[in-house]
């Protein structure tokens, strides 16, 4: 199924995460998903998942309507990484019908995944409804984001 976006996906992941980024960078071209990898560009066991979290969390935030895919061990800490960049809203999905529902409800921008507790056709199926999904608009949707907003203001 081939999708033409005109938002682009950012990504990024830790050395745990690395063999999982590469993966989902063929599973986005093959379903016609623009993307651009933040990092890291080759294996290092040595580096910092803060790092690529606030890489990808400032690119999210400053192209709006674009997304991130983030991944680390246990896809936790990346995405405390970037939920610290003003205007995203990172969390973690272990089944499509939750990255689905978290982009419909809060308009979830980065999808944070975990390699160590993922499968491979997990996260291909959980990354396949985040970037697929659409916020639902409703008026307590923005009512409850606009708090959000505010919380990050404060």
């Amino acid at each position: 199924m081939l999708h033409v976006t005109c938002f682009v996906i950012y990504l990024g992941a830790d050395h745990r995460g690395y063999n999982l980024k590469e993966k989902i960078k063929g599973w986005l071209a093959e379903w016609g998903f623009q993307h651009e990898d933040i990092g890291p560009f080759e294996y290092n066991k040595d580096d910092d998942f803060p790092d690529f979290g606030q890489a990808v969390g400032e690119k999210v935030s400053k192209d709006a309507g674009s997304r991130g895919v983030v991944i680390c061990g246990s896809g936790i800490g990346i995405g405390v990484a970037a939920n610290k960049i003003k205007g995203i809203r990172a969390g973690t999905a272990g089944h499509p019908a939750q990255a689905e529902s978290a982009v419909h409800d809060e308009d979830m921008n980065v999808l944070s995944l975990s390699a160590d507790f993922t499968t491979e056709d997990e996260a291909k199926e959980i990354v396949r409804a985040f970037v697929n999904a659409k916020f639902g608009s409703e008026e307590r949707y923005n009512r409850r984001l606009e708090k959000i907003k505010k919380l990050e203001n404060d």
